[in-house]
Parts: C-alpha cells; sequence; structure tokens
C-alpha cells in the first residue's frame, strides 16, 4: 500500500481568525471551518475532550490545504523557546511558492509577522526566505525567476 496524496498540514493556532487572515493574505482561500469535538476525535487524536474550531485552507492550484486548529479544550500547551529558531528538533516549516517576494512580504509584516534573517538568492534562480507567522509557524516563501 502506498500513500495516494498529501491531504494536508496540520498546525495548532492561538488565534484563528487572525491565522485565517494571515493566510488569506498570502494568497490561500478558505475552504470551510467546522468545530471538532466528540469520542471520534478524542479517539483519533488521543486526548480526552477536544473541542477545538478548524479552518481548511487551500492554495490557489487546489492541490495544497493547510489546517489551522484552535483548541478550546483540552488547553493548548504552549512551546519552549518561544519563536523557535528552524533548527529544533521536530520543527520545520512551510514552504509556498510566490509571484512577488517583496510585496508578500509588505503585505503579511502589516498582519504582524516578522522576516527571520534576510532575503537569500540562489544564484538567477529564486530568492527565498524565511517567515515568522501567527502562533510562531515558519514559513519558506520563495520567488522562481
Amino acid at each position: 500500500m502506498a500513500v495516494e496524496e498529501m491531504n494536508n498540514v496540520g498546525i495548532v493556532v492561538d488565534d484563528l481568525q487572525q491565522a485565517i487572515a494571515f493566510f488569506t493574505e498570502l494568497g490561500l482561500e478558505l475552504e470551510g471551518e467546522a468545530d471538532i469535538q466528540g469520542s471520534w476525535a478524542d479517539r483519533a487524536v488521543g486526548l480526552d475532550g477536544i473541542h477545538c474550531r478548524i479552518a481548511m485552507m487551500r492554495t490557489p492550484d487546489g492541490h495544497g490545504r493547510l489546517e489551522l486548529s484552535q483548541y478550546h479544550s483540552p488547553a493548548v500547551l504552549d512551546f519552549t523557546p518561544k519563536n523557535p529558531p528552524h533548527n529544533i528538533l521536530g520543527m520545520h516549516r512551510v514552504m509556498y511558492k510566490v509571484d512577488d517576494l517583496d510585496d508578500t512580504i509588505a503585505r503579511l509584516d502589516r498582519l504582524g509577522g516578522e522576516l527571520i534573517g534576510e532575503i537569500a538568492e540562489y544564484g538567477d534562480q529564486v530568492r527565498l526566505c524565511y517567515y515568522r507567522g501567527p502562533a510562531g509557524i515558519i514559513l519558506g516563501l520563495a520567488e522562481y525567476r
């Protein structure tokens, strides 16, 4: 048996509406929102008393999806250190191809995000950077030439 497709990447956020606004500004489309709770969710995730609100965001090409989750119960656990660097075990980023890196960064800056490091150029092929969004999410942003 083999994987048929990658369905989505899930990220827990502390403010769902802020995260939806951020990823909408990035260019993702809100596919829908739902409340998740019940014994089936508890069994699937391995936590008791789950109640969370999710938003499914879709890339414009329809192939990539990001599931944003805001937990109401059980209580969200914070991670240490706050806003960790990229080299933390298990900590990675979600990479997006953008059409205009400078414009994308300017728009996301207005929503409280921040550039990590600086924009780097890989020859004349790609400009890329790491960018911190809501809940400390690290994004890779790449503009291909």
